[in-house]
């Protein structure tokens, strides 16, 4: 039963996927990129994507943050017994169909089933490798006093998705995940702004944890403009009724880029024009200040510590 599993379903939908106990894989001379997750996100399907879309794009995004361009990727499934066959499909569909947007090959996998009880319908496994452009030296410590802080999009989008599906609050609005392969958009940046100092996807713990990581790293302060922070309406009304930080909630298809102050208005352009980044902004800068602090000053001038997310807020987001 296994073997007609694979071969007429997983198969039929990974066309690069490789029948051996390892996939040979043809890759280019130079530094590779290397990242794995694992997606657990309740419920299974949401407006915008589901499961397989979301763990194709996250692993497409931790390698793009590297600089890197991502070539292969593996799969792995944990079904538990009873799962629907239509809904597995689907989910290998969404896969594929992402896999292609982002030029990716999905190359080798493995299945297990469990007991009914075991496991929460499907979990899945994903592993990218991908090549680092030559020259690129990306790091959270290369930041610099000056340095312009952008942001490729409204935030929370998907962790409000996400709650409102699971929770079955109906906020009237149009609220989908904005589960994204960004790699396109980050080698764009790259292309303008060779000298970015580092790209972060802001996914659990939102905004505030990324450039709290970033700033701890480069031991600078971070300031960010709340009134130059793109935000969609619904989502931003939704996290004041749910009393979430908009700053802390997840998204799935948004990068942070910190760039040189010289370089940041060609890096915006090149975001803008990049597929996913319409709505980029340039939010603030590194400035002088004790090292790990990141600020938010509001419409009225006022300032307060963006504070990382302790503990979990939204669990099983991704």
């Amino acid at each position: 039963m296994m073997r007609e599993l694979i071969e007429e379903v997983f198969v039929e939908t990974f066309s690069d996927i490789q029948l051996e106990d390892a996939a040979t894989l043809d890759i280019p001379a130079g530094k590779l990129a290397f990242s794995t997750d694992t997606f657990v996100v309740h419920p299974l399907f949401f407006p915008g994507g589901d499961i397989g879309h979301l763990a194709v794009c996250g692993t497409v995004n931790d390698v793009a943050t590297a600089g890197a361009s991502p070539l292969y990727l593996s799969v792995g499934f944990i079904l538990e017994e009873g799962f629907p066959l239509e809904d597995l499909k689907t989910i290998l569909t969404s896969m594929a169909q992402c896999a292609r947007e982002a030029g990716v090959k999905i190359v080798t996998g493995d299945t297990k089933v469990v007991d009914r009880g075991a496991a929460d319908g499907i979990f899945i496994n994903t592993t990218g490798v991908g090549l680092i452009r030559e020259g690129v030296q990306l790091s959270a410590e290369n930041c610099r006093v000056g340095d312009k802080i952008l942001l490729s999009g409204t935030l929370g989008d998907h962790g409000i998705t996400i709650v409102s599906q699971r929770e079955g609050i109906g906020f009237g609005t149009t609220l989908k995940t904005d589960a994204a392969p960004l790699n396109e958009l980050v080698k764009a940046v790259l292309d303008a702004a060779p000298e970015t100092r580092v790209f972060r996807d802001p996914t659990r713990g939102g905004l505030a944890s990324a450039l709290n990581e970033i700033a701890d790293a480069s031991k600078v302060s971070m300031l960010v403009i709340e009134d130059e922070v793109p935000f969609d309406q619904q989502v931003q009304g939704a996290c004041e009724m749910l009393g979430y930080d908009v700053f802390q909630v997840a998204n799935e298809g948004k990068m942070v880029a910190i760039v040189p102050a010289d370089q940041a208005q060609v890096a915006l352009d090149a975001m803008k024009g990049a597929p996913y980044g319409a709505d980029a902004a340039i939010i603030g800068e590194v400035i002088e200040g004790p090292p790990g602090r990141v600020s938010l000053r509001n419409a009225f001038g006022a300032t307060r510590i963006m504070d990382t997310l302790v503990g979990e807020q939204l669990p099983r987001i991704c």
